[in-house]
């Protein structure tokens, strides 16, 4: 039996420090004593059970009071539990939580050369790419492997998800590897290559006026007219 829950006890804090520690390896995400300032500030902390065991979580924060937001600190279910729909239940949830309280768009940051989250992220969610950031993070281990931090960052609008690009109006894509994650194990010089040449390709054509507007799991990402 699966259910979300919010993380509202201790233990299940250090229980969710757990599962994103084994998610990122040893740097660490966030720890148990600011997820337990986050939660009860009131904002979303919770965790995915499977069978009373937890095996993912999601954590976001509230923007400026103005702006109606959320940004979605970070969304990760365990590896052996992927590629079920699960992830898209706890956005879905992290969704329904956030118009209840009266938001109206999440936002984050993921690495473009990841691509099952660019395809999770821009075509299964509809949310859409506001920036690129070079080195956002600095250099550090987890998902980036020891290599420089580059990040997307995007937009989910809640009550209105966007749609992938008519093909007519697509003028431009660049392609990224098919899994750059099993790519830096094997061979990070090769991993490195790919993002300095995305980095490069991104600045190009968001430099000649062009945005992205979606992910194409062949042709990588679609650009249109700004």
């Amino acid at each position: 039996m699966r259910e979300i829950r919010d993380l509202d006890t201790v233990e299940l804090i250090l229980e969710a420090q757990g599962v994103l520690d084994a998610i990122r390896g040893p740097e660490r995400v966030v720890d148990a004593g600011t997820l337990r300032a986050l939660q009860q500030a009131g904002n979303y902390a919770v965790g995915l059970f499977d069978e009373g065991r937890m095996v993912g979580a999601s954590v976001a924060f509230f923007g400026e009071p103005a702006s109606r937001s959320m940004h979605s600190h970070i969304t990760a279910l365990l590896p052996e539990f992927r590629g079920r729909g699960w992830g898209r239940e706890l956005k879905e949830h992290q969704r329904q939580w956030a118009l209840a309280h009266g938001v109206g768009h999440v936002t984050w940051t993921f690495d473009p050369l990841v691509a099952r989250n660019a395809h999770f992220f821009l075509t299964v969610l509809g949310a859409r790419v506001t920036g690129y950031a070079v080195n956002q993070y600095g250099i550090f281990g987890g998902g980036d492997a020891g290599d420089e931090s580059d990040r997307l960052d995007v937009k989910w609008s809640l009550a209105e998800v966007a749609k992938a690009p008519e093909a007519s109006a697509v003028v431009a894509t660049v392609a990224i590897p098919v899994d750059v994650e099993r790519m830096r194990e094997e061979s990070p010089a090769e991993a490195h290559e790919w993002r300095m040449r995305l980095r490069r390709d991104m600045a190009v054509l968001t430099g000649r006026g062009l945005a992205i507007a979606g992910f194409d799991a062949e042709r990588g990402y679609l650009f249109v007219e700004a």
